[in-house]
């Protein structure tokens, strides 16, 4: 499980921004200082603001860089061109300004954590998480069980969400044949899914095709500064 830090002396953002990392199962620690921040270890991705009250974060960005192989995401307020300029070259992977949406965040923490950890099979598609390594499905934060062949059909819907995956394809790698007769195998396991994984997550019949897990719907509730 990937393992996240906010630095951010604004305790009502960060606490609402790790509740909701949290629930789509990362694990995610908070601090408000630059000392605090470069005396912490043992995370994958830093989520930084670049108004600190004892340094720059600019200052805190390079610091890290130099001194750590991890992935570097700045979150401010400061929007203007030539401050994503800086802290691009300060070292950070990211430059994401205040308000942003949670979704937007996500997908480019995600995009940023593959580039550090590219061993670790994590797959996020709104509120589900499918833990690929772990064979650990979880959605909105609640764990689900799931039977190896659903595990499997869902870990391929959720490795291209919004994507058709043709049923001859998940008969192909799940079940390891090329061909199920006219069984209904494929349909009873998905209506298991449906009903297991709840109606956070979706999962839709393209008749005569296959299936496909709908992206996660755009949403307005953005984090701001405050």
């Amino acid at each position: 499980m990937a393992r996240l830090l906010i630095v951010d002396d604004d305790e009502r953002l960060a606490l609402a921004l790790r509740g909701a990392l949290r629930r789509r199962g990362y694990e995610v620690a908070h601090v408000t200082t630059a000392a605090s921040a470069l005396a912490s270890r043992h995370y994958d991705l830093v989520l930084l603001d670049l108004g600190l009250p004892d340094a720059d974060g600019l200052d805190v960005c390079r610091q890290l860089r130099t001194s750590r192989d991890i992935g570097i995401i700045i979150i401010t307020g400061r929007a203007k061109s030539q401050d994503r300029v800086l802290g691009l070259a300060a070292g950070a992977d990211d430059y994401v300004v205040k308000p942003f949406g949670l979704l937007e965040l996500i997908a480019r923490l995600q995009a940023v954590l593959r580039r550090y950890r590219p061993e670790r099979g994590l797959l996020v598609a709104g509120p589900l998480l499918v833990n690929l390594d772990g064979h650990e499905v979880l959605v909105d934060g609640r764990p689900v069980e799931l039977t190896r062949k659903e595990f499997q059909i869902l870990a391929l819907l959720a490795g291209t969400p919004g994507a058709v995956v043709h049923r001859q394809r998940m008969v192909t790698e799940v079940w390891q044949t090329s061909w199920l007769g006219k069984s209904r195998t494929v349909d009873v396991h998905i209506a298991t899914m449906r009903a297991k994984l709840g109606p956070a997550v979706t999962i839709e019949n393209v008749r005569g095709v296959g299936y496909r897990l709908a992206p996660p719907a755009p949403t307005n509730g953005n984090l701001h500064a405050c």
